[in-house]
């Protein structure tokens, strides 16, 4: 046994728990220099696996805090960062580490961020998008001086985005800045593990690139079931909402403590929620909607109210697919087609969130050939075909955004930061010919832009590239990410309170006095002003539903393949499953 590792397991020990072969591989990798990417089953303690090593290290080296991050943790989505926070807290206090760990998302307060400008905590939380904001900020660089880790959670959720690439470049940034820094990956549900982990960690080479994929051997149990409609042969054919199926569901969460209830959509969710409600009126209090679009004190309430078992059913979208750790979720609901694998795997995996606990997913038809899907899903799973997450290549708008960051933040050198930029994975490959195009983009808007002044946003001083004004800077901050959507119009009571945000072509059509959904109330519209829909409380039991762009998901080619078996296997005659 490695003394190394004392600390960690007399931890693991004080909450009666034992540290899996992986979690001590991965302890020991850290300390001796290594990079790497943990692959493990839900609530098997990836996030522990990757933190505990970080944490010995600052035991071992006395480190006191203060003077910069150590650790910088990447998370694909803000649900994930209040419940990371409180699970990083943890150790840190009962081992006596004086780190503090704060979050930087797009929900953390004007206040929290600007004293961030000044002195960032030893460890910070925060996403994608957020990590280009700071690298905007050229004081800040010194603040990661003594960055020794960065950890990407759920990193297959990055992988194969525009927002992976995006997090690419921040992480090449940061090497740049900090050759020795270790990076770790976490992951559940992916099948290229040898290509995550190459993206991960670019293609810098030397002793702190070193990686490898440490996968936790710990079996997980995941039931896939359905829930069949009385008379099939009555069900309808054609639909995505299923809501004559609700008297079903709301007697299977009878027999639960909680209950997860995965919509594919916000608007789904919404109408699920009323669905449900409607069903179990005694319910109001105990049930809830979550998805991206409410207002992030409204979710941070829900998230609470969740872990804590004090809900009965939450109805939500991929706002709670990841990560988060709710004990008291029994029972797993998927209303619709899962479209993936990798999404019955993710989602059964919220419940049974502990090591040893069986995790069960019940789908539930929206038409009856959905019920194929389901059934060619089970058998997938069972075999573990879980779809890959392929890198994106070369995003040029990724690479000019990320261009007048950089610009931003104190400026670049075009070939060491051409370098830089060829660390990132996703533009290993960048030729010549590319690189010069970016640039020239960013500095006359090319060749259609090039009479508009506001789009030469970089120019030369010295021998760097700067951002061309504080104007264009300030737009930039406002703007950055990889997330295209239509404008956002804020919903609110007129006494000033929020609901959330809803899409302006919605809200256009709206007449005063017409009622929508949304939020899980029942809402009148008054008017509009200054990008805000002002709302009253409504009465009437028929409205809108609002619409997101993005609604539309195509299966993915594990689950068509896996359903041109069972169609195979059916016209042959094989019937033995029961859908």
């Amino acid at each position: 046994m490695e003394p190394r590792l004392a600390h960690a397991r007399s931890w693991f020990a004080s909450r009666g728990w034992k540290p899996f072969p992986f979690q001590e591989e991965v302890w020991s990798r850290y300390l001796n220099g290594g990079s790497g990417l943990i692959h493990a089953a839900t609530g098997y303690g990836k996030t522990y696996a990757a933190w505990l090593g970080p944490v010995l290290e600052a035991i071992e080296r006395g480190d006191a805090g203060g003077g910069g991050v150590r650790v910088l943790w990447i998370t694909p989505l803000r649900a994930l960062v209040n419940d990371t926070v409180q699970a990083l807290r943890r150790p840190l206090e009962d081992l006596g580490v004086p780190w503090r760990v704060e979050r930087r998302t797009g929900d953390t307060s004007a206040e929290v961020k600007a004293r961030q400008r000044d002195a960032l905590p030893e460890v910070l939380v925060t996403t994608p998008e957020s990590l280009s904001l700071l690298l905007t900020y050229a004081n800040l660089r010194k603040e990661f001086d003594p960055l020794r880790c960065i950890i990407a959670d759920e990193w297959h959720e990055l992988l194969g985005s525009k927002r992976g690439s995006q997090a690419e470049l921040g992480m090449a940034r940061l090497r740049r800045w900090c050759p020795d820094v270790r990076s770790w990956g976490i992951s559940a549900t992916i099948s290229n593990l040898e290509e995550a982990l190459q993206v991960l960690l670019g293609t810098t080479r030397g002793t702190a690139c070193a990686g490898a994929v440490v996968r936790g051997r710990e079996s997980k149990k995941v039931v896939v079931d359905a829930l069949l409609p009385e008379v099939v042969e009555r069900f309808q054919w054609t639909g995505h909402v299923g809501i004559n199926m609700a008297p079903s569901v709301a007697a299977e969460i009878d027999e639960a403590r909680t209950s997860l209830v995965f919509t594919n959509t916000r608007s789904n969710a919404e109408l699920w929620y009323r669905a449900l409600l409607a069903e179990r009126p005694d319910w109001a209090g105990r049930i809830a909607v979550h998805h991206g679009s409410i207002d992030r004190k409204t979710r941070r309430w829900i998230e609470q109210s969740l872990g804590e078992g004090a809900l009965r059913c939450v109805v939500c979208t991929s706002s709670l697919d990841l990560g988060v750790d709710f004990a008291p979720v029994e029972r797993v609901f998927q209303v619709g087609s899962p479209k993936g694998i990798a999404r019955i795997l993710q989602r059964a995996g919220r419940s049974g969130h502990q090591p040893g606990a069986t995790s069960r997913i019940t789908c539930v038809p929206t038409h009856a050939l959905e019920l194929v899907e389901f059934a060619a899903g089970r058998q997938a799973a069972e075999a573990m075909q879980v779809e890959p997450r392929r890198p994106i290549e070369k995003p040029y708008d990724v690479l000019v955004q990320h261009m007048v960051t950089v610009a931003i933040g104190g400026g670049f050198e075009p070939n060491a930061f051409q370098e830089e930029v060829r660390d990132a994975w996703s533009f290993r490959e960048l030729t010549e010919q590319e690189w010069d195009w970016a640039l020239t983009f960013c500095r006359t808007g090319g060749e259609s832009l090039q009479a508009y002044e506001h789009y030469r946003r970089i120019v030369p001083f010295r021998d760097l590239m700067v951002c061309a004004s504080n104007e264009l800077a300030r737009r930039h901050r406002m703007s950055i990410g990889t997330i295209a959507s239509d404008t956002s119009i804020g919903v609110y009571f007129r006494n000033g309170h929020k609901l959330g945000t809803v899409e302006e072509s919605f809200v256009s059509r709206m007449k005063t006095g017409d009622t929508f959904f949304f939020a899980g109330r029942t809402l009148e519209f008054v008017r509009i002003k200054e990008l805000k829909a002002y709302v009253r409380p409504g009465k009437a039991t028929k409205g809108a539903v609002p619409r997101w762009q993005g609604g539309r998901m195509p299966l993915s080619g594990e689950m068509s393949a896996a359903m041109r078996r069972m169609y195979g296997a059916a016209a042959r005659g094989s019937l033995d499953d029961v859908e």
